[in-house]
Parts: structure tokens; C-alpha cells; sequence
């Protein structure tokens, strides 16, 4: 949220699923057909008799070889087959396969993109129906399971942590969704739970939607506003930007007190067991800039991303100098200890003028997003900007090789045109397998912000594209 003096601010398996192998069951391993590139090959052969050793998983080749099936045991219990071997090149690579004889094998990481791997057995389940590889490398279906065999996933390419999302295709871009119900919102946040989505904005309101295109109005968290915040922040009658997010066996709502144009500001937390019942219990505040203090810099807009040792980690910050990320306690959500908070971006356009931070985890990466420019007035030229490291606290470098702490560092992804003025302060998040950039923006009036849904898909380099405005 912007808070210069003149700005009102009110704001991981990919695209290629790896295919399930299943060989035939026999006295001895049965095989799939190997396919390199595509390229047709010959049906795995079962056997006939009771016990069948699992089969041998396929190896990762250049041009992304599919892996060999597993075989089954024809009336015992199956043994699980090996995982086919991931394509190392990700160019007409199959996905890594995930082998069983009996049980069913989960999708392989993001593979290559264009050749296809050997086909598996029905759904994985025990009992399958033997068959013989097809054509364009194609293995035997899967032959008769045991009752307790379970499938291997199939390893990611280069050994990459799951990615999620579509692969970006120029001839059908990522499109912006049509909504309905109730769209105001400034600052979005939102979670995934089950199929419900729940979202916070800017004055601490509240909707859910079961399907992400038509939404509800929702109960107003922590109202009236917690006792600390006339005491810290006496000017601060709205609470600012929340964010909302699920670690250590609760779920944790932080959100912002501050003033127009003024860094003397806090980030306050509040905690819940039960998304969809019950109260927030707030827990006081978490961070608080020039309290005491001399800070450069602004303690609202918090972001909570876990890493992947699971340390949650609050990024936050508005103009001054910049983003800030901090670490947090993976059981309470306060404060891990009294460090200075390190500095993940800054010098937007050379004038300081970036906020709403949002990381993101996908493919391997830690991608950090955040809002440019005039939100509220002026130039109306809020836009959304993105750069990623593969570490949590940086550096941050944008598609060009620019670092996020250099004036103009950051890839835009998404600005306005002559109808929809000022989009920004994102949220990315996956439902129903895609990702999807969640944002406010203002109509040609300049009226009230309203919410934005649209579909991000990853290009070749593993760089979002989204729809917009």
C-alpha cells in the first residue's frame, strides 16, 4: 500500500503431468516399450504365473527417454514398480514416470515438453488388465496387482522442487476471468482451503468464493480494532493490507496500522484454528517501524512465504527504502528474533516507489512480487513487477539480469490501459492445479478499486506471463 502523502492506499507437478508406467505381470520383470523422442517402439510382454518382480524404472535420457514400466504380480500381493528417470534436457523429454505394478504412482515433476512417455496402468489400481505397449513408446498397460502395491513418483526435471501452472502458449494467452457478487476490494489477499478461497483486503473486509469467479461478502475480522492500535498508531481509524496464510496448526491474519505519507507504522498479527469458524484471537503487534526507532524504512504490507525447510519468512515494506523480509516463528507467527530486517528491493523507477510485496514459490524458485508506481491519483500508473531468486532472501534478479535492489530492476507483468487504470498489489495463488494473479484496478473513472482475477502461465525460462488488466 502506498503511503506517500498524496496516495490513498484502501490492498508447487507442472504443466506436463509424469505419466503412470505399469508393466504386464510375469515370472520375471516385464518391460514397457522405450520411447526416445517420440519415437514408435515395441509393446512390453507379460507372464503368466503368480508372483511378478517389479519391474526396472527407466533411465533419464537427453532427450528426455521415457522410463520402463514396473510389472505386477498376477494374484499377490504386487511389489511397486521403480520410477521412470526424469528427461535431464526438458526438450521432447517425457516427464519422469512413476512406476507400480499394483499400486497407483504420482505425477513426476515438470519434464520435457513435447514427447510421451510410456502409458501406465488404469488409475494405478490393483486388478488392472494386462496390455501391450502401443505405438510412439508406449509400455504395457499394467498387468495384475497385489492388493497393497503403491506407486513411486517420478523425479522433476533438474531436480527441481514441484512446479505448478500452465506452460505459456502464445496462440491461447492467460485470460483475465469475469466475476460477479462482490468485487470491491483494495489489496487483496487470499488462501486456498479445500475448494473455498478466502480473501482479505484493505479495511480488513472479508469474501469467500467456492469457485473463483463469483464472490461473497464475508464476517469482518478483528472489529472492533485491537486496543494496541490507538495506543501505537492513534491516528490509524483503518487497518491496511492484510495478509493471510496457514502454518504451524493455525491459520494467521497480519495486517497493517500506519497514517498517509507517514513510516511510524506496525504490523499486527491475529491467529485462528478453524478458517470457517469461530474468532481471530489477535495477538498484538509483530513489527513496528520508528517506534522509538529511526527507520528508513515502512512496517506494513506483509507477505508470509514458507520456505522450503519450512521457516515462514514476512516480507513487507512501502517506498522509503524499500522491501524488507524478516523471519518468523514457525509455531506462533511472531517475530523468529531482534535482526535487522534484510533488504530484498528497491529504487523502482529511481524514486522509491514500490510496495505490496507477494513471494511466491514455484519451480525452484522464490518469486517476489510487487506494485509500482501511482496507486490512488495522479499518473494512475500502479503496475505489478516480479523478479526471483532461489533463495528466500535474495538477491532478487528480474528477467533481464537486473537486481530488485537497482534502480528499474523488475520485469513488468502487468499495467494499465485506457479502461482499467492502476492495477496492482497482487496475490498469486493455485487452484485447481493453475495459478492465478489476484489484484485490484480502477475503471476509467478512477473510482473504487475492484477485484481482478487472471490466469498466469509460465514461459519457457519459468518467467509468469498473466492475463491483465
Amino acid at each position: 500500500m502506498m503511503k506517500p502523502p498524496f496516495w490513498l492506499q484502501a490492498m508447487t507437478a507442472c504443466a506436463l503431468l509424469g505419466p503412470l508406467a505399469c508393466g504386464a505381470g510375469s515370472d520375471s520383470s516385464g518391460t514397457g516399450g522405450a520411447a526416445t523422442g517420440g519415437q514408435t517402439a515395441t509393446a512390453g510382454t507379460g507372464g503368466d504365473s503368480a508372483t511378478g518382480a517389479a519391474g526396472t524404472s527407466g533411465n533419464a535420457g537427453t532427450s528426455g527417454e521415457a522410463g520402463t514400466s514396473g510389472g505386477g504380480g498376477s494374484t499377490a500381493t504386487g511389489t511397486a514398480g521403480g520410477g521412470g528417470g526424469a528427461g535431464t534436457t526438458g526438450s521432447g523429454g517425457a516427464a519422469g514416470t512413476a512406476g507400480g505394478g499394483a499400486g497407483g504412482g504420482t505425477a513426476g515433476a515438470r519434464g520435457g515438453s513435447t514427447g510421451t512417455a510410456g502409458r501406465g496402468g488404469t488409475t494405478g489400481a490393483a486388478g488392472a488388465t494386462a496390455g501391450r505397449g502401443g505405438n510412439t513408446g508406449a509400455a504395457g498397460a499394467g498387468g495384475r496387482g497385489g492388493s497393497t502395491g503403491t506407486g513411486v513418483a517420478g523425479s522433476g526435471a533438474g531436480g527441481q522442487t514441484a512446479c505448478v501452472g500452465s506452460t505459456y502458449d502464445a496462440a491461447s494467452p492467460p485470460q483475465v476471468l469475469t466475476l460477479s457478487g462482490s468485487l470491491g476490494a483494495h489489496d487483496p489477499a487470499a488462501l486456498v482451503v479445500g475448494n473455498t478461497i478466502y480473501l482479505f483486503a484493505t479495511g480488513l473486509t472479508a469474501k469467500t468464493s467456492t469457485n473463483l469467479t463469483s464472490w461473497q461478502n464475508a464476517t469482518t475480522p478483528l472489529n472492533p480494532r485491537p486496543s494496541w492500535v490507538a495506543d501505537k498508531v492513534p491516528g490509524a481509524t483503518n487497518l491496511w493490507a492484510p495478509d493471510i496464510s496457514s502454518f504451524g496448526g493455525q491459520y494467521h491474519l497480519y495486517y497493517a496500522a500506519s497514517t498517509f505519507g507517514s513510516n511510524k507504522s506496525c504490523i499486527g498479527h491475529a491467529t485462528k484454528t478453524d478458517i470457517a469458524t469461530g474468532t481471530w484471537a489477535d495477538q498484538g503487534t509483530v513489527i513496528c517501524s520508528n517506534m522509538g526507532t529511526s527507520d528508513n524504512w515502512n512496517a506494513i504490507d506483509p507477505n508470509i512465504v514458507v520456505d522450503d525447510a519450512g521457516t515462514p519468512w514476512m516480507a513487507f515494506g512501502s517506498f522509503w527504502s524499500g522491501l524488507k523480509i524478516v523471519k518468523m516463528d514457525a509455531t506462533t507467527g511472531a517475530r523468529a528474533d531482534t535482526a535487522a530486517p534484510t533488504a530484498i528491493a528497491n529504487g523502482a523507477n529511481g524514486r522509491g516507489s514500490l510496495e505490496g510485496a507477494w513471494i511466491f514459490k514455484n519451480c525452484g524458485y522464490y518469486y517476489l512480487f510487487s506494485s509500482w508506481g501511482a496507486c490512488c491519483d495522479g499518473a494512475y500508473d500502479y503496475n505489478i513487477r516480479v523478479g526471483r531468486s532461489t533463495s528466500v532472501t535474495g538477491p532478487y534478479v528480474d528477467k533481464a539480469g537486473v537486481n530488485l535492489m537497482n534502480s528499474g530492476g523488475g520485469t513488468l507483468l502487468v499495467q494499465g490501459n485506457s479502461t482499467v487504470h492502476a492495477p496492482g498489489h497482487n496475490a498469486v495463488i493455485v487452484y485447481n492445479n493453475k495459478t492465478y494473479n489476484l489484484y485490484h484496478a480502477l475503471n476509467a473513472s478512477n473510482g473504487n478499486a475492484q477485484l481482478h482475477i487472471a490466469e498466469i502461465a509460465w514461459d519457457a525460462q519459468g518467467w509468469p506471463v498473466s492475463g491483465g488488466p
